[in-house]
């Protein structure tokens, strides 16, 4: 089963599908705007084109397990999503992944500009990584 995870932003959203297997994160790649509806077409096209069953989407969950404005954004992209795609959207805790794609990628001696190019997508592959591991290790989600 083909899954694509999204790390939604204001003005950037990372994007990666896993292998047709299910088992590894493949393709990445960053939708550059702002409207969220924009966002979910632009993630229908996607899931279409590259045959994914299920979305994942990145749940913002502030570190102490409160929910704010950032989650409150995500479960309406949630909404969006199931319309736009007609597929299952889950929504997947998202804390630190930005964090470690900026560690990752520093780390890797990419520069801050060439960072920010690359780093929501980054984020996308750890939130589908996290959740293949989870799937794993738990059949049936």
């Amino acid at each position: 089963m083909r899954i694509l995870a999204i790390d939604y932003g204001d003005a950037h959203t990372g994007i990666a599908i896993s292998d047709p297997t299910g088992l590894l994160a493949g393709f990445t790649t960053v939708i550059d705007a702002y409207r969220p509806e924009v966002v979910a077409e632009r993630v229908a096209t996607l899931a279409r084109e590259h045959g994914a069953e299920r979305l994942v989407l990145g749940h913002p969950i502030n570190m102490d397990g409160t929910r704010g404005p950032r989650s409150e954004k995500a479960q309406a992209l949630k909404a969006l999503l199931e319309k736009a795609t007609g597929l299952p959207v889950v929504l997947w805790d998202e804390r630190r992944t930005t964090i470690d794609a900026h560690q990752i990628l520093q780390n890797s001696g990419k520069n801050a500009k060439k960072r920010k190019k690359v780093v929501d997508a980054v984020a996308a592959s750890l939130i589908l990584e996290g959740y293949l591991t989870f799937v794993k290790s738990h059949p049936d989600p």
